[in-house]
């Protein structure tokens, strides 16, 4: 076990202080709309501010109509290509995706058969941390949490780095190639420290394969027998090529963007990046789902009951079911409205890979709950948009099917958008040489200042 160090704790002092903090920071809601300030940079309708261009991904949900902007079907292009297209290319081909949309989304264009296998080469060069690395900084704190191990291994690797503070285009793209190869190596060590130092599982450490796809060395690794079936290597290939990018409004890409404006270094802004999407609104929520329907199997007695499956979703939004939270977790997107293209290309897949698994049950229990819960979401609420169905709604249950632990989840999510980060990183560091800062208005009226004796 790892042995805590809270230097200081949460005392009544300490609970009077933020008592203090909550009461003299709380900002009026009714000054938000006063100030026309769009609260997490979206307007009443759900459509992002227009913060920057990108050549990278574009994301459409509504489209004009008559002369009116209306509700459209989900589509998402990476480098202008549907990313319908580009999914069926490489499974009709048999081959795996990651490393081929990897280099379109770096580079703007599809790579020929050449320069794709000589990508794959320096993708698998990159896959090997300096020495005692694993060792010395991946056991020598172990986690529960993936996503604080993976920032701090990041930020480690400067420390290995000659060049680390280098921005010019050639060394950033070098440190992000690098990066996108030890991502799952990282993930996964972290997880065995964990699982050893803090659960007493075996410890063992398995290397990459040079001739293994990323997805492929990801289940390599992570299993004692390293052993692992087409299908399930070729549909944690698809989830990440789903969950790689997704424009440069998405909180983590910003967030790159934010960071890389201020000439930071690399392993800096994708530290930042890897923060935000360890939150709970971002990266998080597949977890919520699968521990949204384990909670819904222990509380409906028959599943198949579409009106019980009915009044447990009015329960989860009345807030009297599950967390209490009010929300069905994996419906619903900050852009989509009627369909999230990434869950529709998913659905196929995960059917599939649930057929193997022997989980027939569980996909039509998925299945009955994303066609059922718009309509009870409708008759429960008044909402602005329609619901839909997300990525996240289905990639916990292939997760789960997989075997992987819940604490990789969020970090498999990383090891995908790791590459959109770098693309949006090196497109920053292309277009602009201004640092995004942007107002905030201060509604603080102005106070005397009293002295010491006289407070």
């Amino acid at each position: 076990m790892t042995p805590k160090h809270d230097i200081l704790q949460v005392t009544p002092r300490v609970e009077a202080l933020a008592a203090l903090c909550r009461s003299n920071s709380r900002i009026d809601p009714a000054l938000y709309r006063k100030y026309d300030v769009k609260r997490g940079l979206r307007d009443i309708n759900g459509q992002g501010v227009l913060a920057g261009l990108t050549n990278i991904s574009d994301i459409i949900s509504r489209k004009e109509i008559g002369g009116e902007i209306v509700p459209c079907e989900g589509e998402l292009y990476y480098r202008g290509i549907r990313i319908q297209d580009l999914v069926q290319g490489f499974i009709r081909d048999g081959r795996k995706g990651y490393e081929e949309v990897a280099y379109l989304l770096l580079f703007g264009e599809l790579p020929d058969a050449k320069r794709l296998g000589d990508f794959k080469a320096l993708l698998a060069q990159g896959r090997t941390l300096p020495t005692n690395f694993t060792r010395d900084v991946i056991m020598k704190a172990p986690t529960h949490d993936m996503m604080n191990s993976l920032s701090r291994s990041v930020l480690t690797l400067a420390s290995y780095d000659s060049n680390a503070d280098d921005i010019s285009l050639p060394n950033v793209l070098r440190q992000c190639l690098m990066l996108i190869s030890v991502f799952p190596m990282l993930a996964v060590y972290s997880y065995h420290a964990y699982n050893h130092y803090e659960c007493g599982g075996s410890m063992y450490i398995h290397y990459p394969s040079d001739s293994l796809s990323t997805a492929s060395n990801f289940l390599r690794m992570l299993r004692p027998d390293m052993q692992y079936t087409p299908l399930e290597a070729s549909v944690l290939d698809l989830a990440l090529v789903l969950h790689m990018e997704h424009g440069g409004g998405n909180n983590s890409s910003f967030t790159t963007h934010v960071v890389t404006s201020s000439g930071t270094d690399t392993y800096s802004a994708i530290s930042a990046a890897l923060g935000s999407l360890k939150g709970p609104k971002h990266g998080g929520a597949n977890y919520k789902v699968v521990q949204m329907f384990e909670d819904m199997k222990k509380n409906v007695s028959d599943t198949t009951d579409e009106q019980a499956v009915a009044d447990y979703l009015v329960k989860l939004l009345r807030r009297e079911a599950f967390d209490q939270k009010g929300l069905i977790y994996g419906m619903g997107h900050a852009v989509y409205s009627i369909s999230d293209p990434r869950a529709q290309v998913f659905k196929s897949f995960v059917g599939q890979l649930a057929h193997e698994k022997g989980r027939d049950a569980d996909f039509a229990l998925y299945t009955m709950v994303e066609e059922m819960a718009p309509k009870v979401i409708a008759q429960e609420r008044h909402i602005y948009k329609g619901v839909s169905a997300n990525v996240d709604f289905y990639s916990g249950f292939v997760y789960s099917m997989l075997g992987l632990p819940s604490e990789l989840y969020t970090p498999v999510f990383a090891m995908a958008r790791i590459v959109g980060w770098s693309a949006h990183r090196l497109e920053e560091l292309i277009n602009t040489d201004k640092i995004i800062r942007p107002a905030y208005r201060c509604v603080q009226p102005a106070e005397p200042y009293i002295s010491l004796k006289e407070r």
